[in-house]
């Protein structure tokens, strides 16, 4: 279930959980490490013909915040994370928070960093508290966050290193996180 760029999320008034919003490349599938992760913890898939190093630890922490959050993807992987990741990871399907209607263009066209994600996942979660897992947040996520908050949406983000990804002490800040708002004021 995408997300409309002039509807924003279909279900914005009926679901009470806060919106987990995930990357998916340094945060699942991870990148950048001088050994690989033994297999216990990570395998690697051939995924469009390039290999991913997926963190099944991470997909695991993923699936067991399912019960406190309304889980969506929130990556350049769009629809393919849903086609390409359910059935490997248990994750999902899941609604995606669609990016090519509000990909800047210019300067800052083809850019990784997180910043090209805020117009689309500030849209998707109008008036939703919202947890973000990823790898590049840059000051612009903490200006946003910091902004949402002011407003009266609790927003936190939550970064991870590529090379390790969604760790567990990063799953119990979510999970905290998400009992502390839903408790009654």
């Amino acid at each position: 279930m995408p997300s409309h760029p002039s509807g924003g999320h279909p279900a914005a008034g009926a679901e009470k959980r806060p919106i987990l919003a995930i990357d998916v490349d340094g945060v699942i599938s991870l990148f950048g490490f001088e050994s690989p992760p033994p297999p216990e913890v990570a395998r690697w898939e051939l995924i469009d013909g390039t290999p991913h190093c997926l963190s099944i630890a991470a997909a695991e922490r993923i699936r067991r915040l399912a019960e406190q959050f309304e889980l969506v993807w929130a990556t350049g992987w769009q629809d393919r994370a849903n086609d390409r990741l359910s059935l490997i990871t248990g994750i999902g399907p899941l609604p995606v928070i669609e990016f090519d209607a509000h990909r800047e263009t210019g300067a800052s066209a083809g850019t990784t960093a997180a910043h090209w994600k805020l117009g689309a996942i500030g849209e998707f979660c109008l008036g939703r508290s919202l947890a973000w897992i990823d790898d590049s947040f840059d000051q612009s996520c903490f200006d946003w966050c910091e902004a949402r908050e002011a407003e009266g949406f609790p927003t936190l983000l939550v970064p991870t290193e590529p090379e390790i990804g969604f760790e567990e002490a990063q799953a119990e800040v979510a999970r905290e996180w998400a009992a502390s708002i839903s408790q009654p004021s």
